[in-house]
């Protein structure tokens, strides 16, 4: 195979602005009409699998009561970031801030920017490791469900999820070498598709096998455990995985950055948030309430992978496909902005290196709009064996999500929205709004390292026990 040579030193994926723009592809390329699809598309994700499950830990008061928490939580913080789109004054501006970095280094500081950014990059990471083991686990869910159709319910079908590890990963090395790819607007439209089509056909099994049961399953108190030790621990992991399916602060502004005016932006993404929140939080309700009242204390942790549905066997085959197309797409939006950080860090670096500048034309494929770099090759293909690397030492579920839940969860969605928002309105520290979002903050705080640390401790238990 011959190779030509094309030296470009401005590789397109190194455009100073890549980080920003990448970071909101998940909102500002699925149906750009109405910011309420923005963010109903970005928050509805295979988080929402993982809900039946907390809901079982929880019982019948407590998770719905969580949920609303959560959702409430998540409404504030976005109410407070209306306020953060301009600076210095939140009403005049003139500056805007179209993401989140940018408002947390205009309004906080350079410091607390840089505490920011790593809350961001640990989010692309986790997520990245996440979407390795739900793809794994809905490959081998289809895997089954044929066996199980073809063989009977009871027959034993073992399937090693290593190997759709590997699988996945190999698929995000190839992908991962196209440079434009997260600006394909096909790509965010099959996403939002996809997460909408499988949490439909979760909830709506989950109702059938209710019906089909004639009884709602569950308790007031959830899950019976060995030791009261372990019901708290379930609880905290419960906590981490819900957290994980309220996290939509670090893509807002960019969607308040797509809105027309007039009206003012801030007044127009109020209403869009009450709303986007209502239809999220009543989708949330009917996914882990429907699961949970059809299965009762034998609750699977992911809901279309856990096996309390055989039938129809197609349709479960045809929501995990769903899952692994959406997840194909999703690694790839939030891996790109790593992959751009690092490759532009390196063109700055070496300057004059042919092996980070250099374009190659595969013959082959000269005519597709495909150019090998080898910087790109090397980079990406490392950064994606690593992450495949990770979910294949800690292929845990629910364990895994509450972990990656619960880590960015009061950053991003708690502590820097209250400061920015003090900080632009001016409010002395003091006076008792300022006291009423620091307690608010504090007790975020508490709650999120109870998730955290419980989530860690089933990880590890999981693992090592």
């Amino acid at each position: 195979m011959g190779l030509d040579e094309e030296s470009d030193s401005q590789m397109p994926f190194l455009d100073p602005n890549y980080v920003s723009s990448s970071s909101s592809q998940s909102s500002k390329l699925v149906l750009k009409r109405t910011g309420l699809a923005h963010i109903i598309t970005a928050v509805i994700g295979s988080g929402v699998l993982s809900l039946a499950w907390s809901m079982a830990q929880l019982g019948w008061i407590a998770g719905p009561l969580t949920m609303l928490v959560f959702a409430c939580v998540s409404l504030t913080s976005v109410f407070l970031l209306c306020n953060c789109y301009k600076s210095p004054d939140p009403e005049t501006g003139p500056d805007r801030n179209g993401c989140y970095l940018d408002a947390v280094q205009k309004i906080l500081g350079k410091r607390n920017a840089w505490f920011c950014g790593i809350a961001v990059r640990i989010n692309f990471i986790k997520l990245a490791i996440v979407y390795t083991i739900t793809s794994a686990s809905s490959i081998q869910a289809i895997q089954k469900s044929n066996c199980y159709h073809d063989q009977g319910h009871k027959a034993t079908c073992g399937y090693d999820s290593t190997r759709y590890m590997v699988i996945f990963g190999l698929i995000q090395v190839i992908v991962s070498q196209i440079p434009d790819f997260p600006n394909m607007k096909w790509l965010s439209v099959v996403a939002a598709v996809m997460s909408f089509t499988y949490s439909i056909i979760g909830s709506a099994l989950g109702l059938a096998k209710v019906i089909e049961n004639g009884e709602i399953k569950g308790s007031i108190t959830g899950l019976p455990s060995s030791t009261a030790a372990e019901k708290v621990w379930l609880v905290a992991q419960a906590l981490g995985n819900i957290a994980f399916s309220f996290n939509f602060s670090l893509i807002f502004l960019e969607v308040q950055d797509t809105l027309k005016v007039p009206p003012p932006e801030k007044i127009t993404m109020k209403k869009v948030s009450v709303m986007a929140s209502s239809v999220t939080t009543f989708f949330y309700l009917c996914c882990g309430g429907f699961g949970y009242a059809a299965f009762g204390n034998s609750t699977p942790g992911n809901l279309l992978t856990g096996f309390g549905f055989y039938e129809p066997y197609w349709l479960v085959d045809f929501a995990n496909a769903c899952v692994i197309l959406h997840l194909v797409g999703g690694y790839q939006v939030f891996s790109q902005p790593i992959f751009a950080e690092v490759e532009r860090w390196f063109a700055r670096k070496f300057p004059d290196s042919k092996f980070v500048h250099k374009n190659h034309t595969l013959k082959p494929l000269s005519t597709l709009p495909f150019r090998l770099n080898f910087m790109r090759l090397f980079f990406r293909t490392a950064y994606v064996a690593i992450m495949t690397g990770v979910a294949v030492l800690f292929p845990y579920f629910n364990q895994v999500v509450g972990v990656s839940g619960a880590i960015t969860f009061w950053p991003v969605v708690v502590y820097f929205p209250v400061e920015m928002y003090l900080t632009q309105k001016r409010i002395e520290s003091w006076k008792s709004k300022a006291i009423a979002f620091r307690v608010f903050t504090m007790v975020c705080l508490v709650v999120i390292l109870y998730a955290f640390v419980g989530s860690i401790r089933g990880v590890i238990v999981a693992r090592f026990g």
